[in-house]
């Protein structure tokens, strides 16, 4: 008989091992298992793998149904991605999730966005830090580079905060200006870097640390220590330079991925080729950002729509 603790070990290491599947994603499903496991413990359930029935597991789902959705979908869905593997592997034979309807209701959200104004006022706030260090070779300096390659980064690439964090300095060509990024399930994709003022400064960044890298176990964004820049690194970063704009949004990372597609579409780029440069292996995820905002709504309708070849007076 497996124990649920022994099962969850199982699963993770096929996780790691077999799916090969990222640290963040074995993180996320080794908490919310470790919950389940609690939940059992704590109302006095068995532990034992065939034990767990529909009546366990709609139990549990009441115990967190004040979770948001999305949270709560997430955690059916590791549930779901264990039982699915213990049925594989003839661990169990009735697998308690297949007569298991669950509909959750997850309320639509626009993303948010920055208009350009908004993303030129904090490159604006990131390259006028550079100005009050006048020693080129100081680590405030050193910081006010990194921190404007951070967001030149996201705002080039669209990337996720974490492939941000994980760029290598092999994934970053500043000879060609493209960079490699690995996103969900590790598939790669290349996006390019176009601008001459972008590539500037990552040639500058570069330069400062050709030295620093081995240490960084190769990793192109550092620390004062010469480590890796953690993703919640990032955050802080462009959390602090948005707090010296005037901009009244809280700003992270995840924003910038969602101007970098709503300003391209804006833009009359094919959302095909938005779909490629984010990752998204559907174009229905790609989909949200078809919707326009007030300001371009306003400049469509007025130049566009047919009411104005109507002339009634």
């Amino acid at each position: 008989m497996n124990t649920l603790a022994k099962t969850i070990n199982d699963f993770l290491n096929h996780c790691i091992f077999e799916k090969n599947l990222n640290q963040k994603t074995i993180k996320s499903y080794k908490i919310d298992l470790i919950q389940l496991n609690s939940f059992l413990i704590k109302n006095k359930h068995s532990l034992q793998i065939q034990d767990i029935t529909k009546r366990e597991l709609r139990d549990y789902l009441v115990t967190i149904s004040h979770l948001k959705p999305k949270s709560i979908k997430r955690k059916v869905a590791t549930m779901k991605a264990m039982f699915n593997f213990l049925e594989f592997e003839d661990i169990i034979s009735i697998n308690p999730w297949r007569k298991m309807k669950i509909k959750i209701k997850e309320p639509k959200q626009l993303p948010k966005v920055m208009d350009i104004k908004e993303v030129k006022d904090i490159f604006t706030t990131a390259y006028g830090n550079t100005i009050h260090s006048k020693n080129g070779n100081s680590y405030s300096y050193f910081k006010y580079i990194r921190n404007i390659v951070v967001i030149e980064l996201l705002f080039a690439t669209g990337a996720r905060v974490s492939e941000i964090a994980n760029l290598k300095k092999q994934h970053v060509n500043i000879q060609t200006g493209t960079v490699l990024i690995q996103g969900k399930g590790n598939k790669e994709r290349v996006i390019n870097i176009c601008n001459k003022e972008t590539l500037k400064v990552l040639q500058e960044y570069h330069k400062m640390i050709i030295k620093k890298v081995e240490q960084s176990e190769g990793f192109f964004l550092i620390n004062r220590l010469g480590n890796k820049l953690s993703d919640q690194s990032i955050r802080t970063i462009v959390r602090n330079l948005s707090k010296k704009t005037t901009i009244q949004k809280n700003i992270t990372p995840h924003i910038f991925r969602h101007t970098f597609a709503t300003l391209l579409l804006e833009k009359d780029v094919d959302i095909k080729y938005i779909q490629a440069m984010l990752g998204h292996s559907s174009i229905v995820t790609t989909q949200i950002y078809t919707h326009v905002n007030s300001v371009k709504q306003r400049q469509i309708l007025k130049s566009k729509h047919p009411r104005k070849d109507l002339v009634m007076l």
